[in-house]
Parts: structure tokens; C-alpha cells; sequence
């Protein structure tokens, strides 16, 4: 063998973890295999680099494949690298690997490891160090797996956020913003929409902003795990690990189940037929998770609703909810009109998409769009690649500032707070007054189909906290969603919306409607705008806080409370509660007390103008023109 003059092959290879580390880098490979070759007197006949592609097995080597050819054509007699597991880390591939040089009479020789497989001593010592070699990989495979399971189980989810998630501190939580949507989605399929009448939909309500959904995108986010809180990981290779509960779901595991069993029955004329009012919105008391439904049909037609924990065995009809929720419905109904007619024009666009969140996302697509131009300057995109991504970008830039521009227009207010509080009282002294005809314009909450029940509370209700008394399941607290909630507790904290409270008046046990401090200029102009309607009276009357009661004969006098409130912001004067008595204002009518317009719808669908200050109380009804603003907001009216 010494005899033989060695043809040498110099192979050098760096995977994209090696081109990191000092001393693997091509160029330095390169160097120190000629000065060794040189030194062994061995001859230089070519050179093989793979660049970025570990030695892992089945990893595809190029230039290791045409050292392995020119071996068989006798070309050349040897490989030379600088280490053993520049070759392979595999004993497996070893093994192969000293059988083809066998076969081929040829060898390999290592810079630094001292590798000669010419002698039987030599392959032994090669096969230690290749056993030594795979030790490694697999601890660091072992290890690498441990950090990545125990990531993934504290939320650190190594994807791109799905829709309706993002990633806060390297953790995938809930995007409110897009949550919504998720839930509609496993909403609609679960009753009976398929793929492609979803995207139609959504494509023609442009959710998003856009009208390029596809059924493929729909039965992706439909068949994700992570919406039930899991994960899967590897999910497209042979062996994929199976994580539970690591991120916080958006629809129940049951909801999730259900929509995958619903695919055989998911038939174009297929329509499910029952609504769970709470779905999606009750947790379970014991583990917290979100409850599934179901329900059963008697034989007189009768449907009865259930929710239900599998995990922990509990079950409860629907009815216990109810009960609960019936104490304060009709006042969520009337609530919702208030929204619909004048609340929701001042914060149109911000139940998903707050004025805050639209601009924190506009200045991250301007901070992508100079990364993009940065990676275009150092040679990262070509021009057309540039151009196609900053073009994606600058749209996706524009549709947000067109929304923003939306929302900001909605905020040039049609309605004033104070309108809402104007005509929350009407509609208290209409009630009263002209309690025939308000009954027959207003709906109340058994007037609402299911269907209709269901999506008032998927607006309103974000959570429905349950607990344990005994054994017996009762609602511990009802949570608002924060975009309806806080803009709702500004206004009532400013005294623009009210509330009802229990209070004893004198000889009268009952609640009143009761509104927070107002300034008492505020308070005069929605008193002189009331009187266009109503002959509104105002008293003062002594609230004596440690008996919690008003001492103020109404029954006597025959008349009625619209409204109370303190005539002073007792919450900062007196916020431990200490004074002996508050005073307050109390805004009431008289049982004589009639309409003074001609026309009785006028007190349905308009409210008084704050404009109009001719209006004084006058005792005897006089027809008069007077300036009015219409309930029902439209285009035709703002022009």
C-alpha cells in the first residue's frame, strides 16, 4: 500500500450551523487538507464542496456523489477530509462507506482525526469515533427535542400565527381582533355551510378587508388543532408529537370535534337546525375549559339544551343559565337598541379593529416595508422580488389607513353622549306614558328568535364564568368583551349612561334608573330638551347613605322616577364613604303630565335637537315646528 501513489480527492463540506463556527469554513478546510497533503507527499487530482447540507442521512450530497464516481472510475485512490464527521455521522452510512472503498480499492484519510482505513486497528479506531460522533448527534437531537416539547408546552409555538392568534413575548396568545372570525367560521360549518359558501360569504362581505378567500383556507383553519388549544408537531413527517392544551383555545374541543364529524354531513342542502345560545361562551367550572353542547328532543317536539365538560363529567341544561341571565336580559335588549341607534355610530369600527390597533399595525407595515427596502440595498431581493414584496406591503398599508380614515370619520359624532342619556329617559316616560304603542314598537327578548337570542349574546358576551355551590352549578360572573365594555364604562363613568339600582324611596321599595355625576349645566340642557316632549319636573332630595334610602313620597303625589343622580362627584369627594347624606337630583313626571307633540311617533323616532333653545316649558300643549334628530341614522339625513 505504501507503494501506491495516492490520487487524492479533497472533500470539504459546512452545514449552515458549521459556516458559524471558527475553523469549518470552506476556504480554511481547503488550506489545511493541501498543506497535509503536501506534508503526506499525497497528489491533488480534484476538489468536492458541499456548502449548507449536513451529513445527516439521506441528505442528498451532491459533490460527494461525484467523489463517489470518480472513485469507481479510478480517477482517484482516496479521500481526504479534515475530520471523520465531514464525511458522515451516521455508523450506518460508515459501514456502507468502508464496503465502497473496500470494493474500489480505496481509502480515506483524515487531517485531524488520524483516520486510515488501510488496517483492520485503523477501521476499529474509525468505527469508535463514529459511534463517538452519533452519541453526540443523538444527545443533541435529545436535547434539542426536550427544549423544543417544553417551548411548545409553556405557548412558544414555532409557527406563523394562525388567524385569530399572535405572538406577544414569544407565546402565541389571542388576537381579539381577528378571534371573532375563528369562532364564526366553526359557527357557520357547524351549521352547515360548507368550505365554499363560507368564502363566498366572507368574500362577499369582504371580512378582512379582502375578497380572495378560498374553501382551502377555510378547511385549513377548520382542521387546526391549535383553535381546541393543541398542537401538533412534525404533523407532516412519520412520527408527529401530539401536545395538549398548550395555547388558550378559541372554540371548545367538542365544537372542533364536532366540525370534523360534520364533514359527512356537510352536503350542500344540509342545515343544522339548533342553536345553543351560550355556545362557545360557558368554561368549565372545575378545569376551565370551553363546554360543548348538545341537546334532545322529546316526543312532543319539546327541544331541551345541555353544555357539557367530557373531561369532568358535567353536565347542566341550559336552563340554569337562563335563569341567571333573565334577571338583567331585557335591559340588554334595551341596551341594544340604544347601541344600534346611537352608540354604535360614535364607535363604529372599534368592537374588532380599535383606532389603536389599526395604527400599531400600519407603523409594523411601515417598519416591514424599510426592512424590505434594507435587504433590497444589501443584495438580499432582486428588483422584481423588491418590487413584488413592497407592493403587498404598501397595499396591505393603504387598506389599513382607508379604515382608519373609516373610523376616524365615525368619530366626527352624529350622536353626542349626551343623546344617548336623552334618549334612554324617552324612552323611560314613553314606557310610562304611551305604554300601548311602546309595547307594540319595541321588542323584548322573548320576541327574539333563538337564532336571534344567540348572536345578541355572541355580540355582547365575551365569558360566562361558572362556579359550585354544593353540588349545584350557578353562574359566578358574566364578562362584557372589552371593545363593548370599556367604551360603555367611560360613558357611564361620565354620566352619559345609566343604570338601574335597588333604592328605597320613603315607602316605596324598587330600583330606579340611576346615571353618574353630570355637570349641572349638562343637566339643564337635557332637562329644556325633555320638556319639548314631556312636562319633566326636578326636585332635589337627600340621600341618607348609612339607611340607603330617599325619604320622597311618589305614590302621594302620583308620580314617577325617570331618572336619579348625584348633583355632586361624590365618587372623589367622599370615595370611602363617610359622608352621612349625598344629594341628588331626581327627574320625574306627573300622572296629568301628556305629550305635548301632535304627531306620537315623533317620540318614538326622533329626539329633541340640542340646537333649538326656543323650547321653554309651557304648561298648556302648543303645536309647534321644532328641530328634531332622527333616531335611525342614514346617508340621505347627514347630507
Amino acid at each position: 500500500m505504501s507503494e501506491e501513489k495516492k490520487k487524492c480527492g479533497l472533500y470539504m463540506r459546512v452545514s449552515t450551523e458549521d459556516q458559524a463556527r471558527e475553523g469549518f469554513s470552506l476556504p480554511e478546510q481547503k488550506e489545511r487538507l493541501e498543506a497535509f497533503c503536501k506534508f503526506k507527499g499525497y497528489e491533488i487530482i480534484d476538489y468536492y464542496q458541499d456548502a449548507g447540507i449536513s451529513a445527516k442521512t439521506g441528505n442528498h450530497r451532491p459533490e460527494f456523489e461525484r467523489l463517489k464516481e470518480d472513485i469507481k472510475s479510478k480517477k482517484i485512490n482516496t479521500i481526504v477530509s479534515l475530520k471523520l464527521d465531514r464525511i458522515t455521522r451516521s455508523i450506518y452510512d460508515w459501514e456502507n462507506l468502508i464496503t465502497f472503498l473496500d470494493e474500489n480499492d480505496a481509502y480515506l484519510d483524515c487531517a485531524n482525526d488520524e483516520i486510515n482505513t488501510t488496517s483492520a486497528n485503523g477501521k476499529m479506531i474509525s468505527r469508535l469515533l463514529m459511534s463517538v460522533s452519533q452519541n453526540e448527534i443523538e444527545r443533541t437531537s435529545e436535547r434539542t427535542k426536550i427544549g423544543l416539547a417544553g417551548a411548545i408546552k409553556s405557548g412558544h409555538i414555532p409557527h406563523i400565527a394562525p388567524l385569530g392568534y399572535k405572538h406577544e413575548d414569544k407565546k402565541l396568545v389571542i388576537d381579539y381582533s381577528t378571534k371573532d372570525i375563528v369562532v364564526r367560521i366553526f359557527e357557520l360549518y357547524y351549521d352547515g355551510y360548507s368550505y365554499q359558501k363560507i368564502s363566498n360569504l366572507f368574500n362577499e362581505e369582504k371580512v378582512l378587508g379582502k375578497d380572495n378567500w378560498r374553501d382551502s383556507t377555510i378547511q385549513t383553519i377548520l382542521e387546526n388543532e391549535i383553535y381546541k388549544g393543541d398542537f401538533i408537531h412534525g404533523k407532516r413527517t412519520k412520527n408527529p408529537i401530539y401536545y395538549e392544551n398548550v395555547v388558550e383555545p378559541i372554540v371548545s374541543k367538542e365544537m372542533w370535534e364536532d366540525c370534523q364529524v360534520q364533514k359527512k354531513k356537510n352536503s350542500r342542502s344540509y342545515q343544522r337546525t339548533l342553536t345553543y345560545l351560550y355556545l362557545q361562551k360557558l368554561k368549565c367550572p372545575k378545569c376551565n375549559r370551553i363546554l360543548g353542547g348538545k341537546a334532545t328532543t322529546k316526543k312532543n317536539g319539546k327541544v331541551y339544551y345541555y353544555y357539557y365538560c367530557n373531561d369532568c363529567k358535567i353536565q347542566f341544561k341550559e336552563n340554569v343559565i337562563n335563569e341567571y341571565f333573565n334577571n338583567f336580559i331585557e335591559e340588554l335588549v334595551e341596551y341594544d337598541s340604544v347601541v344600534n341607534q346611537f352608540f354604535l355610530p360614535m364607535i363604529k369600527q372599534k368592537f374588532d379593529e380599535p383606532k389603536e390597533q389599526l395604527q400599531k399595525e400600519i407603523n409594523n407595515q411601515k417598519s416591514k416595508l424599510d426592512r424590505i427596502k434594507k435587504a433590497y440595498i444589501n443584495g438580499v431581493f432582486e428588483l422584481k422580488e423588491y418590487n413584488d414584496e413592497r407592493k403587498i406591503v404598501e397595499k396591505a398599508i393603504e387598506e389599513l389607513e382607508n379604515e382608519l380614515n373609516n373610523t376616524e370619520c365615525s368619530e366626527e359624532l352624529r350622536f353626542t353622549p349626551q343623546d344617548i342619556l336623552l334618549k334612554r329617559d324617552i324612552d323611560c316616560i314613553n314606557k310610562l306614558k304611551l305604554n300601548k304603542e311602546y309595547q307594540e314598537r319595541t321588542r323584548t327578548w322573548k320576541d327574539y328568535t333563538r337564532k336571534e337570542q344567540s348572536e345578541l349574546i355572541m355580540k355582547y358576551i365575551d365569558e360566562i364564568k361558572l362556579s359550585f355551590i354544593g353540588t349545584d352549578i350557578t353562574v359566578d360572573e358574566i364578562n362584557f368583551r372589552d371593545s363593548i365594555a370599556k367604551p360603555c364604562q367611560e360613558l357611564y363613568a361620565n354620566g352619559y349612561i345609566d343604570t338601574n339600582k335597588p333604592m328605597i324611596l320613603g315607602n316605596v321599595i324598587g330600583s330606579v334608573r340611576f346615571s353618574n355625576y353630570l355637570p349641572e349645566k349638562e343637566v339643564s340642557e337635557i332637562i329644556m330638551r325633555l320638556r319639548q316632549y314631556y312636562d319633566v319636573h326636578f326636585t332635589e332630595a337627600t340621600y341618607y347613605v348609612d339607611k340607603q334610602c330617599f325619604y320622597f313620597n311618589f305614590v302621594e303625589d302620583n308620580s314617577a322616577i325617570v331618572r336619579v343622580f348625584p348633583l355632586k362627584d361624590y365618587y372623589k369627594l367622599d370615595p370611602e364613604g363617610k359622608m352621612p347624606t349625598y344629594e341628588f337630583g331626581i327627574l320625574y313626571i306627573n300622572e296629568e303630565d301628556k305629550f305635548q307633540m301632535q304627531d306620537i311617533d315623533s317620540a318614538f323616532d326622533y329626539i329633541p335637537d340640542e340646537t333649538n333653545t326656543s323650547v321653554i316649558y309651557m304648561k298648556e300643549p302648543t303645536p309647534r315646528k321644532i328641530g328634531v334628530k332622527p333616531v335611525k341614522y342614514s346617508e340621505e339625513i347627514a347630507e
